[in-house]
């Protein structure tokens, strides 16, 4: 199983974007994902881009991930 993580796309260099991961900035290449903008929201997987997702979509998955990352939640 893996992971995609959300990440915001800051800026875009070729096919190399810097994006918004959880307050970090990460490299992620974009050769998997037509038309990605500034702006758009991508799913991250091992420094690739995936796909590109809604804000909504974006910003659910990153409630649930900080509603994990909770001490209290995993009792």
């Amino acid at each position: 199983m893996c992971l995609g993580i959300p990440g915001k796309i800051l800026e875009i260099n070729g096919d190399i974007a810097k994006a918004s991961v959880g307050g970090a900035i990460v490299n992620a290449g974009l050769h998997l994902v037509d038309d990605a903008r500034v702006g758009d929201y991508v799913l991250i997987h091992t420094g690739f881009a995936l796909q590109k997702i809604s804000e909504e979509e974006a910003l659910e998955t990153i409630r649930l991930l900080e509603e994990l990352n909770n001490p209290e939640n995993l009792v």
